[in-house]
């Protein structure tokens, strides 16, 4: 039923001679948190990532890179190439990325958030230093105040593992901050590879920009004023770019109903509160950005940047939440330690732009997010180039094992991968797909098969759209193609049944 396409040939002249002449590229694989689909400035945002940016201009950038609406389906599917319900939230039954890639040789780095319970060093990763759960103060992960401060608002407690170490909890010292340190602690590995001359995998995973809106106020100072305009003006300035940079055709991509309060029916104070949160999601997106820029920085020092696969994504659509749960204080300057906030759904609606809803659902704003590719010696396109076709998480690891080689091993007893390889996207080729993308999380289920999508939601009834003429779902086509909403129906549940997804709904 599953596609193994172009495991083991390369498709691209130039990928074969680096694999014959043994120069196999690193690869590093960046993935931020609850980001909106425009809020990188390749993407049409205002918030100011240069280096994502660069990276997009000489490299690839993706506008149907799908996911799983949610933060610990996605990394399993992300580091297996799996779909999720292969597996559970220990990733039973799978091969990570790192047990992949370490017999061909490859060092294989771990920093950031996992989301689960176990160690990655116990899993084919030489080196693991984060957080095994979902959100955390940025600031103070810890149990307690540190002298001078505040409680830390969002106290969430979670283990943390610094290779075979598990501690918990966690207090890190002032220095502390989770975007900057998980970027350090990378920086600090990339010297051990100058040692050992291996070729190397490195996983970034940022929490940022989900919640807790914490940033350095450096940060925050720099969008003074920019969202007091508010989510309308916001969302139709993004939505503008977004067509200006050729992302979309405003006659198939119209910009989707609003989802979100009226800027006007707020009060002074509401408003006020309102852009001071955006302004904090920016900044939190901008320090990512800039780490970034450290990164690629310091692989230019080693002349690593040429022969380095990197892949940016997200996790799922900006999220909605505004959690109660916690502990914040009210006199806590916010984006500081104490305070606890979120964006909510007003803001989740606007930095999704063009699409509507967001994480968790399986309508366009939940399940589809940036993705960017930058290998200068394996990507040769001209600049700005857009991949067009839907491709999905699932994809990354076929990617990385064909580039590896032969030597990467994935056991022959576990399930055969659900994805398929991207190196086509890299020399501007289609993706040839046999079956169609699956989704179904909690109470949403959806396919997308050719430009063809079927959704729903719990008890209600199927929707069908065509995304080649209407990218951003306005118009449900269910009663006008009945025989094709029945046949994608009965291949989801046939799907459904073949990879252990949840049909009760």
């Amino acid at each position: 039923m599953r596609s193994f396409y172009g495991f083991f040939v390369i498709s691209l002249l130039s990928v074969t001679k680096l694999l014959d002449a043994e120069e196999r590229p690193n690869f590093i694989l960046i993935l931020a948190d609850d980001m909106g689909y425009s809020d990188l400035g390749c993407y049409g945002g205002e918030i100011k990532t240069p280096n994502l940016d660069r990276l997009a201009e000489n490299g690839l950038r993706y506008t149907q890179a799908y996911n799983t609406s949610k933060c610990w389906t996605t990394r399993i599917s992300l580091l297996t190439g799996l779909y999720h319900h292969r597996s559970d939230r220990n990733f039973m039954n799978t091969a990570l990325v790192g047990e992949v890639l370490k017999p061909a040789g490859y060092h294989t780095w771990w920093t950031g958030k996992h989301h689960a319970d176990f160690n990655p060093y116990d899993r084919g990763f030489d080196h693991f230093s984060g957080f095994l759960g979902g959100a955390i103060n940025f600031w103070n992960p810890g149990d307690r105040a540190r002298e001078g401060e505040d409680e830390p608002g969002w106290r969430a407690v979670y283990s943390w593992a610094f290779d075979d170490k598990v501690i918990k909890p966690y207090n890190p010292t002032k220095e502390f901050f989770a975007t900057d340190t998980f970027t350090d602690w990378s920086l600090e590995w990339l010297e051990e590879d100058q040692v050992f001359a291996k070729p190397f995998f490195l996983f970034l995973s940022y929490n940022a920009p989900h919640w807790p809106l914490h940033a350095h106020i450096e940060d925050i100072k720099k969008y003074d004023g920019v969202y007091n305009q508010g989510y309308e003006a916001i969302r139709n300035s993004r939505y503008r770019k977004q067509i200006h940079l050729g992302l979309f055709d405003e006659k198939v991509t119209p910009l989707s109903e609003a989802d979100h309060t009226p800027w006007n029916e707020l009060s002074e104070k509401e408003r006020e509160d309102e852009a001071l949160r955006m302004q904090i999601h920016a900044a939190m997106v901008d320090r990512m950005d800039q780490n970034i820029g450290r990164l690629i920085g310091r692989l230019e020092e080693l002349q690593k940047l040429e022969n380095t696969l990197i892949l940016f994504l997200v996790d799922n659509g900006a999220s909605p939440e505004k959690p109660k749960r916690g502990y914040k204080n009210p006199n806590s300057e916010w984006g500081s330690v104490g305070s606890f906030e979120a964006i909510g759904q007003s803001w989740a609606n606007a930095v999704n732009s063009p699409f509507k809803k967001w994480k968790i659902q399986s309508m366009e704003g939940g399940i589809c997010t940036p993705m960017i590719a930058h290998w200068p010696k394996g990507i040769q396109l001209s600049k700005n180039s857009i991949a067009r076709d839907p491709c999905h998480l699932i994809d990354v690891l076929p990617t990385f094992m064909e580039l590896a080689g032969k030597q990467a091993e994935y056991p022959n007893n576990l399930p055969k991968l659900d994805g398929i390889s991207l190196t086509s996207t890299f020399s501007g080729k289609k993706l040839l797909r046999d079956d169609p993308l699956f989704f179904q999380f909690g109470s949403w289920q959806a396919i997308r098969q050719d430009q063809w999508k079927l959704v729903k939601r719990k008890k209600e009834p199927w929707q069908l759209y065509d995304l080649s003429k209407d990218r951003t779902e306005t118009k449900d086509l269910a009663l006008q193609f009945p025989d094709r909403a029945n046949s994608m129906k009965k291949k989801w549940i046939e799907m459904a049944s073949e990879i252990g997804a949840n049909v009760s709904n």
